[in-house]
């Protein structure tokens, strides 16, 4: 007797896997700063969360379930391979215990095989010969065994594939098959393996409804983090938008408190800066509407009322005009002094460049030379290249020339020199005079705009008390330049502009570069 070469092979099938993906759209109404976006950030964050999330997990079932259906497919396929390999092996080395010689019948050989079996719950062992079964004693756990099942054992034996799948409404048989061919005119049968594959196959299923349940759960748990979390981050930014919202052009004082160092921390910082920038900007906005109205109202007091009294005579006329232009005049130079000052907040208020030291200083003692007669003297002349903005500086030592002017008699000595402060690493250019000086008490007063020393008030040609406000904008327009009142030898006020010296060390190392 011999066995038909057993060639036993394992179909697989591939579960196909579709991922849906939504897209939420996020529609924003209104175009005013004022309105309100439809969905706020912080839902915006959680619904990405969960999105991802519910992606990654649906992502990590599919794939389990995957494996583990791949794993079954396998682990049944081995299983008929092994179970009609050692029956192949069984039809070439069996020997009848009866006769102890080798089966001559497939009848005797397919029972006494069968005997010695012991099948898995899900699996049936079975010989037909003739159309009659024979088959183990254990039952299988479904609705309609195979061997009950005339016309599918009628399908697997009949036709030449010696492995498939059974597709019943009783559930899915995978099966395969080992023809036997005796000789000697015995009648022929086939050895059939069955897997019941339905319990097998609900184990992935099973294992992906509870990840199924986990990742709900999961979600679940990630929707009240997550609320929670975006909360904490976002609380930052609320408190800028509701600081915003109580922000008025008479209120910019308030902050946002600063905590941490992470991007939320930086922007409340580069909030703060810009509020500074927004309250300093409207501070000097409102001091030169306090100011040039302050200024203003008296010259045109005093024009109207000329122009209201002025008589019919030429010489009338004539007095009326001298008055109303000088007024005129005087309130051309206040309105440029004030824009000069309003343009000080601005960042190009003051533009560095190398400078010769010593020439700035001869141009600057050469115009001084102009504005009167005084008993003029270079006093000292620095060497270097420093990095300033010469044509402001000029501004500011011709305006404290002006003013020695003003509060000095004719022939008096005035002072105007340049040196290098070695301790401060400052350059320091100077004006000093003869004159009444400065008291303590004005001495922290007269920077101020529209402000004047008591001893000075009196003073030929006083203006509106402007000019050393420009020369101390001028001055601190400088990064880290201040200027500062010193006392004369002798008596007298020393004005001196203290400009760092960084910008000259700058420019030497740059010409010793080049």
């Amino acid at each position: 007797m011999t066995a038909a070469k057993n060639r036993t092979t394992g179909t697989t099938t591939a579960a196909g896997t579709t991922r849906t993906t939504g897209r939420a759209t996020t529609a924003e109404t209104g175009s005013g700063p004022a309105r309100r976006p439809w969905i706020s950030a912080r839902v915006r964050i959680l619904l990405w969360l969960l999105a991802v999330m519910a992606v990654a997990l649906g992502t990590v079932a599919t794939t389990t379930r995957s494996i583990l259906a791949r794993d079954v497919e396998h682990r049944m396929t081995r299983l008929l391979e092994q179970e009609t390999g050692e029956f192949a092996n069984f039809v070439e080395r069996g020997r009848d215990p009866a006769t102890g010689r080798p089966f001559t019948e497939a009848r005797r050989l397919l029972k006494v095989f069968l005997e010695r079996q012991y099948s898995d719950p899900d699996e049936e062992l079975l010989g037909v010969v003739r159309g009659k079964v024979i088959r183990q004693s254990r039952d299988i756990p479904s609705a309609l065994p195979l061997h009950r099942d005339k016309s599918a054992l009628a399908r697997i034996t009949s036709g030449e594939r010696r492995s498939g799948v059974l597709h019943r409404p009783q559930g899915e048989v995978r099966w395969a098959r080992v023809p036997i061919e005796p000789g000697g005119g015995s009648p022929s049968g086939t050895f059939i393996v069955a897997i019941h594959a339905d319990r097998e196959q609900a184990g992935p299923q099973t294992v992906f409804r509870i990840l199924l349940a986990i990742s709900g759960v999961a979600l679940l748990l990630t929707c009240g983090i997550g609320w929670a979390v975006a909360g904490r981050i976002l609380a930052p930014v609320r408190l800028v938008r509701t600081t915003a919202a109580q922000l008025t052009e008479q209120d910019l004082t308030r902050r946002i408190p600063v905590r941490g160092r992470d991007d939320i921390s930086a922007l409340a910082e580069t909030f703060n800066a810009m509020l500074d920038r927004l309250e300093r900007a409207f501070a000097a906005q409102r001091q030169f509407v306090d100011d040039a109205g302050h200024e203003l109202r008296t010259p045109i007091t005093i024009v109207r009322g000329h122009l209201e009294l002025m008589g019919d005579g030429p010489q009338e006329r004539e007095e009326t005009v001298r008055v109303v232009t000088d007024e005129l005049d005087r309130m051309s130079r206040i309105v440029e002094d004030l824009l000069l000052l309003a343009k000080a907040e601005r960042p190009d208020f003051v533009t560095p460049e190398p400078v010769e030291l010593a020439e700035l200083t001869a141009d600057v003692f050469v115009k001084a030379r102009a504005l009167g007669e005084r008993a003029w003297q270079l006093a000292e002349v620095a060497e270097g290249t420093v990095r300033l903005d010469a044509q402001r500086v000029t501004q500011a030592m011709v305006q404290l020339a002006q003013n020695a002017v003003q509060h000095t008699a004719r022939g008096t000595a005035v002072h105007i020199g340049s040196r290098r402060s070695v301790t401060r690493r400052a350059v320091e250019l100077y004006v000093a005079d003869g004159g009444p000086g400065v008291s303590e008490t004005d001495a922290e007063l007269i920077f101020e705009r529209f402000r004047r020393g008591t001893a000075r008030r009196g003073a030929r040609g006083s203006g509106a008390g402007l000019g050393l406000a420009i020369v101390k904008a001028i001055a601190e327009g400088h990064p880290g330049g201040r200027v500062e009142l010193r006392s004369t030898a002798g008596g007298g006020a020393t004005f001196v502009l203290v400009l760092p010296e960084s910008g000259a060390a700058q420019v030497e190392q740059e010409e010793e570069d080049g």
